[in-house]
């Protein structure tokens, strides 16, 4: 059995990763019984994760390896509350530029510190997408995103 529910969160500058979340949220909706909705970062705070559950966080790097504008205030409230977040399992896909050496992929990263800092539980290995590769953000991260859902599961048994 998989996750039933899976929460998408978005980090984004461009749109970028709107556009991964969608595509994300697509592949859940056409090949599992996975529910999965998508919120922007913009106007969320910590209280989102206070329930638990499954997330999946969808974050570009901006400037010198900050999260996107649009995730900043989430990131610092979270930082600031520090809810126990033993009930929330996770997984980051992370997009970046490897032209950009010293900070590439760096706000997944400051994402997974955060979490499991807090208490959470990482169910699958980051995706590092590299814009300057040949695969497109969207094809890379729909593959990644069928391992990371199944793993929700996989570490809800073990909790258990």
């Amino acid at each position: 059995m998989v996750a039933k529910h899976v929460t998408i969160l978005v980090g984004t500058m461009t749109g970028t990763a709107e556009i991964v979340a969608e595509e994300i949220k697509a592949m859940l909706d056409a090949e599992t019984a996975i529910g999965s909705e998508i919120h922007p970062m913009d106007s969320l705070d910590a209280g989102i994760l206070a329930a638990g559950g499954d997330f999946l966080i969808v974050t570009s790097t901006y400037g010198q390896g900050d999260v996107p504008d649009n995730a900043r205030g989430f990131f610092e409230d979270v930082a600031r509350t520090r809810p126990d977040l033993e009930q929330v399992r996770f997984a980051v896909a992370g997009l970046g530029d490897s032209t950009y050496q010293d900070t590439f992929n760096h706000a997944g990263e400051k994402f997974e510190v955060l979490l499991t800092g807090l208490g959470a539980t990482r169910v699958a290995g980051r995706l590092k997408h590299d814009a300057s590769g040949d695969t497109l953000a969207e094809d890379a991260a729909v593959e990644w995103a069928r391992d990371a859902v199944a793993s929700f599961e996989e570490a809800r048994a073990e909790a258990a």
